[in-house]
């Protein structure tokens, strides 16, 4: 046994160089573990991705954007013909770090929710929309630098986590831009940018849209809503024209609507019907009609002018604006640059498409032929299906 050279280590020492051996194996692996790991974060940090590590937090954007040539606010999933303010603004949010790209491919992983569903060619100068982001440095330059120049994120606001900016909205802030030609009586030129509005029409104008505050079924304003639906009921603030102002030699006017929320198309419907009781069109009765069970055809105004101003969060400042957490959604601070905003990219645009496009003084030309007395039905013609009292879409529409 001497002969081997080598004396045989007891059995408990050879365990205790195994348990080394094994150990030291172990920790060259959990070193190059590491060393990969270092690596991956490194490279993704040099790809523009975000640390796995950087948590992400409930916020709110206040955006502002001019509508023109875009269909709508909503994303349209499996769609890229045609183009939304979301397609754009999500687009902006993955390139500049604040979300990974698969929530681009789907919404609901960041929880994105809107306060609106702004219609084709409508803008905003206060549309608000929550989501789950990281908080990457200086974000709010990044995101806006991903993004066409007609569209701006104005502010950002830390929020709770169950926050819904759909749901905690408490009412909208529209407005509508138009021509003061509009509401010259019948008799005259229907396109007229000589014209300019009377005091004593313009007390006519508030005087009508007066009549829309409060409750009303307005089941006639919308499309796919029969007239004992609950959701056809809305209830309006307040609704009244401001004092007309002159641009490139046309004098327009901007009719103010605040209400807990608006279905398709209603905004647009409730300036139609006042601006053809004004022209002398239709009978001011009209108006109390309309919010009767039988089916009125309402005339629609052009889309053109009609923004969304601003969203109000009054119970949610009331119960989380002060509790030294969170700020108060009211965006003070932001006012001036949405208002900078409209003077740049909303009014210039109206003005303009309105010059050139005609659309106003396009739809005014088919009020003469319009049939007040007759229900939607008979004006649609015999083929087209009229909801029943009990059809309609469901949920909310907010979408004009």
């Amino acid at each position: 046994m001497a002969g081997n050279g080598e004396a045989l280590a007891p059995v408990g020492a050879r365990q205790e160089q195994g348990t080394k051996a094994r150990s030291g194996w172990q920790g060259a692996a959990r070193t190059w573990e590491e060393t990969a790991q270092q690596a991956k974060k490194l490279k993704s940090s040099e790809d523009g991705e975000q640390p796995r590590k950087l948590p992400k937090r409930k916020i709110v954007l206040l955006m502002a954007y001019s509508g023109k040539g875009y269909h709508g606010m909503q994303r349209n999933a499996g769609s890229s013909q045609f183009k939304t303010i979301e397609d754009d603004l999500v687009s902006a949010l993955v390139r500049s770090g604040c979300i990974p790209e698969n929530h681009g491919e789907d919404m609901r992983k960041m929880s994105f929710q809107r306060c609106a569903r702004t219609d084709k060619g409508v803008s905003a100068a206060g549309q608000v929309v929550s989501l789950k982001v990281w908080l990457v440095d200086d974000i709010l330059d990044k995101i806006n630098s991903h993004l066409p120049s007609q569209i701006r994120i104005l502010g950002l606001k830390r929020v709770t986590g169950g926050f819904n900016s759909k749901n905690k909205c408490d009412a909208r802030t529209y407005f509508y831009m138009l021509p003061t030609f509009a509401f010259a009586h019948k008799d005259h030129d229907v396109q007229d940018e000589t014209y300019r509005l009377s005091a004593d029409t313009l007390r006519h104008v508030n005087r009508l849209l007066a009549c829309y505050k409060g409750t009303h079924n307005f089941h006639n304003f919308t499309s796919q809503k029969g007239p004992r639906e609950p959701s056809a009921r809305r209830y309006i603030l307040d609704m009244f024209c401001e004092e007309p102002f002159v641009r490139e030699g046309m004098e327009f006017a901007v009719i103010k609507v605040k209400g807990q929320s608006f279905m398709t198309h209603q905004i647009r419907k409730m300036v139609g019907l006042v601006v053809a009781i004004v022209k002398g069109y239709a009978p001011e009765s009209e108006l109390e009609r309309s919010w009767g069970e039988a089916k009125v055809d309402v005339p629609k105004a052009p889309g053109l002018g009609l923004v969304l101003e601003r969203v109000h969060f009054e119970k949610y400042n009331q119960r989380f604006g002060r509790d030294g957490l969170h700020e108060p959604l009211d965006w003070a601070r932001e006012e001036a640059e949405a208002a900078a905003f409209k003077e740049q990219h909303i009014y210039p645009t109206i003005i303009s498409t309105e010059r050139h496009e005609r659309s106003m003084a396009q739809w005014l030309s088919t009020l003469p032929v319009h049939n007040f007395s007759a229900t939607a039905l008979a004006a649609a013609g015999p083929d087209t299906k009229v909801p029943s009292p009990l059809e309609g879409s469901e949920g909310d529409g907010d979408s004009d």
